[in-house]
């Protein structure tokens, strides 16, 4: 699994007041479409906390079935990447923080169904909606909704980071 750091802050683990770990997945259909949320004028993939006494796939699951109300069942899961955010003051929290994500590639034709969604309130003000892309309009769709809000800056980097690794797994295995 491929990791990522990004300590823009030159934070040491020592410093860090709290970690929040997160999952994530990229939801790939057999016509080689990819679903991603949209919130708040931002674009990501499905996933995210882990809540207490939660294994990584198990909060993956439920994360995709409360954003996207697929129910995957029998899912071979694994992680193929894992980015590490060290943050200072957070949010202007005051704590500095560190986030990991793990990213997964869900391969489903599955549909989503939003009647079947459990959406956070966060997600209801924002007006999520789930969206599906030919995979190879990805990288293009997320550049270009880098001025739809400041935080898009940040996410696409990351999102991109991850969809390059993605394609370079794809590409290896047809190989």
């Amino acid at each position: 699994m491929k990791e990522i750091l990004y300590n823009y802050d030159n934070l040491k683990l020592e410093d860090i007041d709290e970690i929040v770990t997160r999952t994530k997945g990229l939801i790939i259909n057999s016509n080689n479409e990819i679903t991603l949320g949209y919130s708040n004028k931002t674009y990501q993939f499905p996933g995210g906390h882990l809540e207490d006494n939660e294994t990584l796939e198990e909060c993956l699951l439920r994360e995709i079935e409360e954003e996207t109300g697929i129910k995957l069942k029998n899912a071979k899961l694994k992680p193929f990447e894992k980015i590490i955010y060290y943050s200072k003051n957070y949010h202007n929290s005051g704590k500095n923080r560190k986030n990991e994500i793990y990213y997964y590639i869900i391969n489903t034709d599955a549909k989503c169904d939003m009647n079947n969604s459990k959406l956070d309130e966060w997600e209801k003000d924002g007006d999520f909606t789930v969206k599906t892309f030919p995979i190879e309009n990805v990288e293009q769709i997320l550049i270009d909704s880098i001025p739809d809000n400041p935080i898009n800056k940040a996410i696409v980097e990351e999102m991109l980071d991850v969809f390059r690794e993605y394609n370079k797994i794809i590409n290896t295995d047809k190989d």
